[in-house]
């Protein structure tokens, strides 16, 4: 190969992808090309490369630094450096500082604008079941140490997030050899510009804007996130929901075959429903940043349609392939070549599968409703009884689905959360249940949200459920309310309820969390401890059961409990236990047994969650990564 950039003989350590794998170190010829780093059998006699042994591409490296020498490592092994991908760190071993240096600054200056950059890394070697450095178990767990710019190198790595953000469709002209790429600057709506409706909306009050499909309107006002003031091409002006639009030319949501928000298991609930040889739709990947062409085939007749999930691919110049590489500057160009082609594909993308028929929801019914008049409900029927009273489904001016939870009086400190209530409307996330607003002009008060159909998670773990759950369902459950728990915490809003019981599942299998901070109002004994605190006993951590002390990391402690729902199909935890037993139990060191269904790897993450001490646990933030990296495992 004539277009290497390095190449250099240096010592490899097997990567021991699986447990009964060998720890060895062999030297390789390593090559650096513009998009891979490979490495071959040497011929030292007649300083000849030989066969391929592996390779990594370039758009899949997460990180690049300096490894710390294991403890009593021989002089060949005191340079060490990895690379970290999907597949885990690639271990190498330079022969001296400079050698080193010299390549990690090479791939750091390559690998800068990748998508999926890591926060944190292991300065220290994983052996023998074990991080040398933070001595964690999971292999898959967060790095110790956080990044930083050093040594003056460019490396752009936005904050990786639970939320998704969209990728650029590139337009430039591509940029010559001698020219550094760059990472593009995020640009976010801004008042002036024109956006493009992506749903009908049909004004609810008097202050609000028709919105038609695909029509264009110009922002006015940005002073509430969620209702933005616009302009339509008539002059007409007035409130939109701003999670009804998007920038008219930027973004894959103005095309009906993405998908935002959409899982492996509901894209492929999505393309079965509509059972079309050729059906496709294009979703979020679970690598925020990367998205996935989702693939309907009945190559082998009716009985053996199945379907195929293909990740779109970046070169390092940012231009986008399939299967098989066919470069195309924008996402949009890539579909429809593919519309056309198959090249690679078990079929070409055929038929439309689209989630567009049902629009979001929004922050409340309306701009400014807050106090719903109980007169435009309209009671269809008993969904329960929580713990609150009789929820019910209904309609709003008979039209809107929703929700309607009647608070049974004694049951509630009805004053008080009526205050709260007011900041809960203002949280919005695709993983919360979304508060529409309440009826307070009467007893009893109503409580209006978002109407899921599939009700509540316990229930549908235990009953719902038409067929056994494969292990993607269940890990996809824990990762949606990973993700809703992620913005509650970025809020700094703890929820103090989380458990199966205060989820709900939406037709699709989205599951979002519901009731959030509603515990600090209930009044039932089935809430209060010996010392006479109210909180939810099986769910809670010792400083919790013995000091009433309540954060985000009682919240994660409950989000282990909720995992070990989820992967029981709903058992009780400490079933056989009351609530005095549980307190002593669970203050000795007393933990749930790992259900039969959830692997080590995920049995790892619910006990990480009860750590004695509640600093050691992780934060969300960093559950929704390791929940990812699971997901991509399987």
């Amino acid at each position: 190969m004539s277009d290497f950039i390095l190449e250099e003989l240096f010592i490899k350590r097997s990567q021991q992808k699986k447990k009964t794998s060998p720890l060895n170190y062999k030297e390789r010829l390593f090559v650096l090309t513009q998009e891979k780093i490979a490495y071959y059998d040497f011929d030292a006699e007649k300083r000849k490369r030989k066969g391929l042994r592996g390779s990594v591409d370039l758009e899949k490296i997460k990180c690049v630094e300096t490894v710390e020498p294991e403890p009593n490592a021989p002089q060949e092994r005191m340079y060490a450096f990895q690379i970290v991908y999907d597949e885990g760190p690639l271990y190498i071993f330079a022969k001296n500082e400079d050698a080193r240096s010299r390549w990690i600054k090479t791939l750091k200056n390559m690998v800068r604008c990748n998508r999926d950059l890591l926060q944190k890394y292991h300065p220290c070697a994983w052996m023998d079941g074990m991080w040398l450095c933070c001595h964690q178990e999971v292999k898959q767990a967060m790095g110790c140490r956080v990044l930083d710019n050093k040594n003056g190198f460019n490396w752009i790595s936005p904050r990786r997030t639970s939320r998704k953000p969209l990728p650029p469709t590139p337009t430039e002209e591509k940029p010559g050899p001698n020219v550094p790429l760059q990472a593009p600057e995020p640009q976010g709506p801004s008042v002036g510009m024109t956006v493009t409706a992506e749903y009908n909306y049909l004004p609810m009050t008097t202050q609000d804007l028709e919105l038609k499909k695909d029509e264009e309107y110009t922002i006015l006002e940005m002073s509430d996130p969620n209702w933005w003031r616009a302009r339509d091409k008539y002059g007409n002006e007035g409130y939109i929901p701003s999670n009804y639009v998007v920038e008219a030319e930027n973004g894959l949501e103005r095309f009906d075959w993405f998908c935002k928000n959409t899982n492996r298991s509901q894209a492929e609930k999505l393309l079965r429903t509509e059972n079309k040889d050729g059906g496709f739709l294009v979703r979020d990947s679970s690598r925020p940043g990367k998205y996935t062409v989702s693939l309907l085939s009945k190559s082998g007749g009716d009985t053996g349609a199945s379907c195929r999930h293909y990740n779109i691919c970046t070169t390092p110049q940012g231009h986008f392939y399939l299967a098989e590489k066919h470069y195309f500057s924008t996402i949009p160009e890539l579909i429809v070549y593919h519309q056309h082609n198959a090249a690679g594909m078990v079929s070409r993308l055929k038929y439309i599968v689209t989630t567009r028929t049902r629009p979001p929801s929004t922050v409340g019914l309306g701009y400014g409703v807050w106090e719903i008049d109980p007169r435009h409900l309209t009671f269809i029927k008993d969904l329960g009884t929580g713990q609150f009273g009789v929820v019910k489904y209904g309609k709003w001016q008979g039209k809107h689905d929703v929700a309607i939870k009647m608070i049974k009086e004694g049951s509630m400190s009805e004053d008080d959360f009526i205050e709260e209530a007011k900041i809960m409307m203002k949280l919005h996330h695709e993983n919360l249940v979304q508060l529409y607003g309440v009826c307070t002009t009467q007893r009893p008060i109503y409580i209006v949200t978002e109407f899921l159909s599939n009700g509540c998670l316990l229930t549908y773990l235990r009953e719902g459920l038409k067929q056994h759950p494969t292990m993607v369902q269940l890990l996809e459950m824990c990762k949606d309310v990973s993700e809703g728990m992620a913005y509650l915490e970025s809020k700094q809003y703890i929820h103090r309820d989380l458990a199966a019981r205060n989820c709900l599942v939406d037709s699709n299998g989205t599951v979002k969390v519901t009731d959030f901070g509603l515990s600090r109002y209930v009044l039932d004994d089935e809430y209060t401890s010996s010392v006479g605190a109210k909180f939810p006993v099986r769910w809670s951590p010792p400083e919790v059961l013995l000091y009433c002390k309540f954060s985000s990391k009682s919240d994660v402690w409950a989000y282990g409990v909720l995992m070990w729902e989820v992967y029981t199909l709903g058992k009780l935890p400490y079933e056989h236990l009351n609530n005095q037993e549980i307190v002593d139990k669970v203050s000795s060191g007393r933990r749930l047994y790992r259900p039969q269904l959830a692997s080590e790897k995920v049995y790892a993450v619910m006990t990480s969650c009860w750590h004695e001490k509640a600093d050691e646990r992780p934060t969300f933030e960093e559950l929704v990564l390791t929940v990812q990296d699971l997901l991509d495992g399987l």
